[in-house]
């Protein structure tokens, strides 16, 4: 304990001294054994499956989800298969490139992912199954086998078909009747699966899809103003609620219209909240370290509102800046704690790291 500590420490000052914390190889390579390893681990297990009856009570994980069974639920492990595609694509020449790959491999067989959207018509009341954080990141993924010029990504694309398509038929048909959105900080949050469906459907040149979400976004949240974000974080919060709404109105409003919105949501007391690293008390408990969670997601929503602003906005390099400490102050956690943060994590370390 007394090793990780000090680890942990010159860690920290070490990504301190840097302006902007970056992945390394060599931190790929750490991250990555995460997802490698709960991929193909069954147990632990949440389901989140609704049994029906006796024949469905005494099904494994593995039955329901031939490919997204692992990492504890099956959200965990569809991010946890965006990272290692993410690592492939982006830094191909780590030393556990093989390792990766096979993994992949064996996830995106075919016939697995048939069965992965089976799910969603097989089973009684599955429909709302992972409605929508895992949806979300289901076309997260997706989305990176789009924009990857490569053989195998175009095969696991290919493979992946059907299950992406039963997600965005399931996400039209909800997203018109869904009257109001999830504020909160963890796993239905609107704001957040709206901007990765966002990015899907530009990615993918959907138009019907980007225009349905952009309208939603705009009846949810242009009216917002002086949001509550002194009130932030929940106890288990791995999202910022309001971020993931800023985020999300950057990426719909031209710039000078986002800039007045903006100005309307956050007072001072909000800001000045928001900016503060949150305090883990207790790094083994599986829902406190959702608090890891929540300091990279407020750096990638800073950072990507940061990039939506003008120069001369007073909160361009302020989030930018704060950002960075969201970032150096988090990796280091991430190797003190538990199965219950090693299922999840590092995809967030990773997403808040990607630009």
């Amino acid at each position: 304990m007394k090793k990780l500590t000090i680890l942990s420490v010159l860690f920290s000052v070490v990504l301190s001294a840097q302006n902007m914390p970056s992945l390394s190889d060599e931190m790929a390579v750490k991250l990555s054994k995460m997802p490698l390893h709960c991929i193909n681990t069954e147990y632990p297990n949440k389901t989140g499956h609704i049994i029906n009856n006796e024949k469905d009570a005494v099904m494994t994980p593995k039955q329901l989800h031939p490919s997204f069974y692992g990492c504890l639920d099956w959200h965990s492990s569809v991010h946890g298969h965006w990272m290692l595609v993410r690592l492939l694509k982006t830094k191909p020449h780590l030393e556990n490139a093989q390792e990766i790959e096979a993994v992949l491999e064996n996830s995106f067989q075919a016939e697995k992912l048939k069965e992965e959207a089976l799910y969603f018509s097989k089973y009684q009341l599955a429909g709302t199954f992972e409605r929508t954080y895992g949806w979300a990141w289901l076309l997260k993924l997706n989305e990176e086998l789009i924009t990857w010029d490569d053989a195998r990504a175009k095969r696991w694309h290919e493979n992946l078909k059907p299950l992406t398509q039963e997600i965005i038929n399931k996400w039209k048909l909800y997203l018109p009747k869904q009257t109001y959105p999830n504020r909160t900080g963890v796993h239905p949050n609107t704001a957040f699966a709206m901007a990765f469906a966002l990015d899907w459907a530009r990615a993918a040149n959907d138009k019907d899809f980007e225009n349905q979400i952009i309208e939603k976004s705009k009846y949810f949240y242009l009216k917002d103003k002086k949001a509550p974000a002194y009130m932030e974080p929940d106890g288990s919060d791995f999202f910022s609620p309001s971020l993931n709404i800023s985020y999300l109105m950057s990426r719909i409003l031209p710039q000078k219209e986002f800039v007045i919105w903006l100005n309307n949501f956050y007072d001072k007391r909000s800001l000045n909240n928001i900016k503060q690293i949150p305090v883990v008390s207790d790094l083994s408990d599986y829902q406190t370290v959702h608090l890891v969670g929540l300091s990279f997601n407020r750096a990638w929503d800073m950072k990507g509102i940061a990039r939506a602003l003008p120069k001369n906005h007073r909160l361009k390099k302020d989030f930018e800046h704060i950002a960075n400490k969201f970032i150096s102050n988090a990796l280091p956690l991430l190797f003190q704690g538990n199965y219950g943060g090693d299922h999840w994590l590092a995809s967030f370390a990773v997403y808040a790291m990607k630009d």
